[in-house]
């Protein structure tokens, strides 16, 4: 995932899911064929889950 130009963030976290995955992708087509290549063809991938943005209320990633 670090060196995938369209991970924009990637986090290791605990619960029902291994990893977190913040992807940027032109249109839906793109991000299918983002997720045939890192999900799909993956063996280690058992399962994923897609979450689609429909409008961003906060972006900002401050640090304190």
């Amino acid at each position: 995932m670090l060196k995938t130009s369209e991970v924009m963030q990637c986090y290791y976290v605990t619960g029902d899911a291994d990893f977190v995955l913040v992807v940027t992708a032109v249109d839906m087509s793109d991000y299918e064929e983002f997720t045939k290549r890192f999900f799909f063809e993956n063996t280690n991938v058992r399962k994923f889950t897609t979450l689609v943005v429909m409008n961003r209320v906060n972006s900002g990633l401050p640090y304190r």
